[in-house]
């Protein structure tokens, strides 16, 4: 049916995402080497003592080997201290890189495909690998290849020696090895259930009042229990592998400390080493198999850091940054529509192509059609939310992605069939947050939308706190103020959705006023209409069917040719004279169109160019 306009929307081109920490590794590998190197202190102070101030029976000796050894031992605290400092600060670091990217991630990917769970889960990726980047598991990472230094001391020490210690560092990097194998597969199950069960918290949560009144408290505890069960169980096996082998590597740690010392006591009996080397190569041991046991401890958190980080890198590698763009000059001309297909994110086919148009400045475009005509979908393309998946939206001739969206965005007024508001005031809500927002700008835009009054009539007026999603205000009022948002700053576009869905006829004069307003400064408006009130005070009207363009005019014109016949049809049969037919809703009118369609001559033939 559309040809070549059956096409997903360009994906952009993956862009390569780099670890930043790079850099900083070189550093705290440098503090790390000096750490390790000082670790040393503890078994050569002991060996000196056993086998020099023991057997010379010297305190000055043992008086200058404690001293030395306080000082190395400082030295070794500070750079400690400075190494897990360095680590939490790569971590805020890690954090600063990435957060403003991760913002921008989690509010465009729903415009691209669908999003799985509540959408929040790159935010806790990056909590998972800034809390690993912070902590003590990169610290084990950093020791661990100075184990060959140690296991060469104990082969120093004595050849059986050497082998022991060698045997307990394969095992131990075995039960490793066999943690990574047997944790990768439980921690993905724990990040996925979570994410199933924030969901159904999230989504009980923003219908509390529907659950309240409707009595769905019991189902909807019970759905969320059953994931949080789900959750648990998956946490628990997770809990129960890591914290298995971690206590079986702390014992194995033991015994092999123990294992070693009974094996340097044997050379001690054969005298082919001194009691310092069996004292000093049971803490040689200790060190050398340490990182390994802090890294089977550390195993969860960083299989969740990495598979964290990457699943950060496919999402920032499929949503790069926005580009920069030349400031274009203010539009003051036209909106104009070039054969338009436009494909929902996470479908494959689109539901509305073959648009076309163009409308100047001072007009007002009135969009009509029946219910899934793809009315909403029109007014997400025209304002950039849905990318096309082929033609253009061109204002002033520049298409909407040659523009800078922070530019265009003060261009583009836009109220979406089901509005949205932010926590916060009513003036900060109108004037969308902007720092020092011009108070009569805000004013003003109140009052062509007609709320300036209504907004008085709260306790604080223009301060009222508002609370989440605008719970404070009643629908209509919400209504009023997205409107008053949408026209502030005097954007040369503005698209309304049903901008009457929830007004009383107060709210509908003030839609019609504030169209009239837009048009008579210059400005291009475009509303998606089921009332009559709003296409009276608009000039050219758009009919949509079937996610096709079906008839683009001026307004009377187009009415008299396609709606007409049908509102007489579709009067009859509801009981109404053809007389009331103007009290009709235009949805019933517009459906009863589509019905007749196939008999009238009124339906006009796609054009080359898209238009009609």
């Amino acid at each position: 049916m559309f040809g070549a306009s059956r096409q997903v929307p360009p994906q952009p081109r993956a862009a390569a995402v780099s670890f930043p920490i790079a850099k900083s590794a070189a550093g705290i590998a440098m503090i790390s080497g000096v750490v390790n190197v000082l670790a040393l202190t503890s078994p050569l102070f002991m060996l000196q003592v056993y086998d020099r101030v023991l057997a010379s029976g010297s305190v000055p000796t043992l008086i200058g080997l404690a001293v030395l050894a306080a000082g190395l031992y400082g030295f070794q605290a500070v750079l400690d201290a400075l190494r897990g400092r360095v680590l939490l600060r790569i971590g805020e670091r890690f954090d600063g890189d990435f957060s403003g990217r991760v913002f921008d991630a989690v509010l465009r990917v729903p415009l691209l495909t669908r999003v799985k769970g509540d959408g929040l889960q790159p935010l806790r990726d990056l909590d998972n690998v800034r809390g690993f980047l912070g902590g003590n598991g990169p610290t084990a990472f950093f020791d661990l290849p100075w184990m060959p230094l140690y296991l060469a001391i104990c082969f120093l020490f004595h050849f059986w020696i050497g082998v022991t210690a060698l045997v307990g560092a394969v095992l131990l990097i075995g039960m490793t090895l066999l943690t990574n194998a047997l944790s990768q597969a439980a921690i993905r199950d724990v990040i996925a259930r979570n994410m199933t069960r924030n969901t159904l918290m999230e989504a009980g949560r923003r219908n509390a009042e529907v659950v309240r009144a409707m009595g769905l408290h019991a189902q909807m505890a019970g759905r969320w229990q059953t994931a949080n069960g789900a959750y648990l169980d998956a946490n628990r096996k997770a809990g129960d592998v890591a914290g298995g082998l971690g206590s079986l590597s702390k014992t194995m740690r033991m015994m092999l400390q123990s294992t070693i010392l009974g094996v340097g006591a044997y050379l001690v009996i054969r005298q082919e080493v001194t009691a310092g080397v069996m004292i000093a190569s049971s803490i040689m041991m200790g060190r050398a198999l340490a990182p390994v046991d802090i890294a089977i401890s550390s195993w969860r958190p960083f299989l969740m850091a990495r598979q964290s980080w990457s699943r950060l890198k496919d999402l920032l590698g499929s949503v790069p940054h926005d580009e920069r763009f030349l400031a274009l000059p203010d539009p003051e001309k036209e909106l104009r529509v070039e054969a338009l297909a436009v494909v929902p994110p996470g479908q494959k086919a689109p539901n509305l192509a073959g648009v076309g148009f163009s409308v100047s400045a001072g007009n007002a475009l009135g969009v009509i059609g029946p219910s899934g005509s793809g009315k909403s979908t029109f007014a997400r393309a025209l304002v950039g939310v849905w990318q096309p998946a082929s033609g253009k939206v061109r204002i002033d001739g520049a298409s909407l992605d040659q523009w800078d969206r922070q530019m265009l965005g003060r261009h583009i007024g836009y109220l979406p069939q089901g509005v949205e508001l932010f926590d916060g005031t009513i003036a900060e809500n109108i004037a969308r947050f902007e720092p020092d927002a011009d108070p009569a700008a805000i004013v003003s835009a109140a009052r062509i939308a007609g709320a300036h009054e209504l907004i008085l009539r709260f306790e604080n007026g223009y301060e009222t706190q508002i609370g989440e999603s605008g719970s404070a205000l009643s629908a209509g009022q919400r209504q009023r103020v997205g409107l008053a948002r949408a026209l502030y700053g005097n954007p040369f576009l503005v698209v309304m959705d049903e901008p009457n869905a929830n007004l009383d006829a107060a709210g509908e004069a003030a839609v019609v006023k504030a169209i009239s307003a837009v048009r008579e400064r210059g400005g291009i408006v475009v509303v998606i209409a089921h009332r009559p009130s709003a296409i009276d005070a608009v000039d050219l009207v758009l009919m949509l069917e079937n996610g096709r363009q079906k008839a683009f005019g001026q307004r009377d014109e187009v009415l008299s040719r396609v709606l007409k016949p049908a509102a007489a049809t579709a009067s009859e049969t509801r009981g109404f004279p053809a007389s009331a037919t103007g009290l009709t809703p235009l949805r019933v009118i517009a459906e009863a169109a589509s019905k007749q369609a196939g008999a009238q001559e009124t339906k006009l033939k796609e054009a080359p160019d898209g238009t009609h």
